[in-house]
């Protein structure tokens, strides 16, 4: 299928490439984009990254918590403990002066949130996927693309399927990539969601919402601080270097992106919220943009995917826009190399399934998102009380505060599993202590791994590829089959 950008016409050179030396194009270099391009690379895929922003670019983007999930994923990546030295671990969590969230009660080996500018974990990425193999194109347009054979995603090495790619480079010379499979990890406005006509319904769900990097003359009481007053908000949260983040929303001030940002205004809306600026001073950058809550009806079309916000945007609110990204592109890798290597003994349900489990969390993340956003921005006394109330119960009503954490920081998400399956299939996999090392480490491998009591030989069924075999560290019994991913395939007894 051709987007309409596809049909252009130019009097320009055009230089045909030909994708032999790819099997997947990613197009988009954020940090979805390149944990999948290094994730396919590791796994002996070839990738190439074409990215429209220059390699030069500052990226002060606005993303900066990295939740647990997301840390557990970069451990299985061997990137979690130099990404958490970066920044600053939180583990409380207080909002709108009454809930409190104790994230040191998450049973993972990451019970915090980590706060670090964004492009922390691009750079980390990046060195991963140049070490893997990743070719990079930076300063490279994508203007359209069309499919042959699109219905038939065999992963016969000899099929003649392919995504054709025309794009732009730096100097305006058009040229033609070819690949096998291609993935959009390009942003909010992606251009492979509009080569392929895919509708992105939803809302604007709060405009003229001010970001900045500023230094503080007194340091907050908390290490996170949010607080909303019906006709302001405003969060803080430190970078660990003496940098802040600052995010604010006057009701008063709605005015369009393009409107010039003061740092007087940060300051002001953080008085309205929080009662202190805390001093505010010396902002190294500020910026202005309004939060959308959109889906992609399908995730999949042929033999193009879509991840990250090319397949989804959710409001700030939770700081879970970039770690569902790349929880999405952990699930998409192993699933799109074992189909590329001729591995998966049906492709066509494999590469399904990648929509069918991510589609779901993306539908939650807009919806807890969203919830958040609108208690903090509750200024009738109706939504006020709402406020109040559900915050007495999350703090009263344990479970019920776990289940919110699980959800935000990622530990409790899980796939539907099939009809009859154990309990524990499709739930994620904790770090377990094995005879052979923690799990995470072995997951480093990119592999299925399968734990049983010593001795035992399980009859777990065929995974994608060769299996690591490992042995509890315990007398714990039965066995479980994980994914590369983390996420739990079979399970089997206790």
């Amino acid at each position: 299928m051709t987007g309409k950008r596809g049909t252009e016409v130019t009097t320009r050179t055009t230089v045909p490439t030909r994708g032999d030396g790819t099997d997947v194009l990613v197009v988009g270099a954020g940090p979805t984009g390149m944990l999948l391009a290094g994730d396919l690379a590791s796994a002996g895929v070839r990738v190439t990254v074409i990215e429209r922003r220059p390699h030069e670019t500052s990226n002060m983007t606005r993303a900066f918590g990295v939740h647990s999930r997301t840390l557990e994923l970069l451990d299985a990546r061997g990137l979690a403990d130099e990404l958490v030295k970066t920044g600053t671990s939180i583990t409380g969590l207080r909002l709108f002066s009454r809930l409190s969230l104790d994230l040191s009660r998450l049973h993972s080996r990451f019970p915090f949130l980590l706060i670090t500018p964004q492009y922390e974990v691009e750079r980390l990425l990046e060195r991963r996927a140049i070490a893997a193999g990743v070719t990079f194109r930076y300063g490279t347009e994508l203007l359209g693309l069309s499919q042959s054979d699109a219905s038939d995603t065999s992963g016969d090495p000899g099929d003649p399927g392919e995504v054709t790619a025309e794009v732009r480079g730096a100097d305006g010379t058009r040229s033609t990539l070819r690949a096998r499979y291609l993935v959009g990890t390009d942003g909010v406005r992606s251009a492979v969601r509009t080569a392929l006509d895919l509708p992105f319904p939803g809302v604007s769900a709060i405009r003229s919402i001010v970001l900045a990097d500023v230094r503080l003359m007194e340091e907050p009481e908390g290490l996170l601080t949010v607080n909303g007053t019906g006709d302001a908000f405003a969060f803080i949260a430190p970078f660990g270097d003496g940098w802040y983040r600052v995010m604010g929303w006057n009701r008063k001030r709605q005015v369009p992106d393009s409107e010039p940002v003061e740092l007087d205004e940060v300051r002001e809306i953080a008085r309205q919220a929080l009662g202190t600026d805390h001093g505010m001073h010396d902002a190294r950058w500020i910026s202005r943009f309004h939060s959308d809550e959109r889906q992609a009806p399908s995730y999949r079309s042929g033999r193009v995917f879509l991840a990250g916000d090319a397949a989804h945007v959710h409001s700030p609110a939770g700081g879970q826009g970039m770690n569902t990204g790349l929880q999405d592109a952990a699930n998409l890798s192993w699933k799109l190399a074992s189909v590329v290597r001729g591995q998966a003994p049906d492709p066509e349900t494999l590469l399904d399934s990648y929509e069918s489990e991510r589609h779901p969390v993306g539908a939650m993340v807009l919806r807890s998102s969203g919830t958040i956003v609108r208690l903090a921005m509750a200024h009738t006394p109706l939504q006020r009380a709402a406020r109040s109330l559900a915050s007495r119960f999350l703090n009263a009503v344990r479970p019920a505060s776990a289940r919110a954490m699980g959800m935000i920081s990622g530990i409790g998400i899980s796939y539907a599993a099939p009809r009859g399956a154990h309990r524990l299939t499709g739930r994620r996999a904790p770090d377990l202590e094995l005879t052979q090392g923690r799990l995470y480490e072995l997951l480093r491998e990119g592999r299925f791994v399968l734990v049983a009591p010593k001795g035992e030989n399980p009859a777990a069924p065929a995974a994608p590829g060769s299996v690591i075999r490992a042995t509890w560290a315990s007398d714990r019994r039965g066995a479980l089959l994980i994914r590369p991913d983390g996420y739990i395939a079979w399970a089997q007894g206790r």
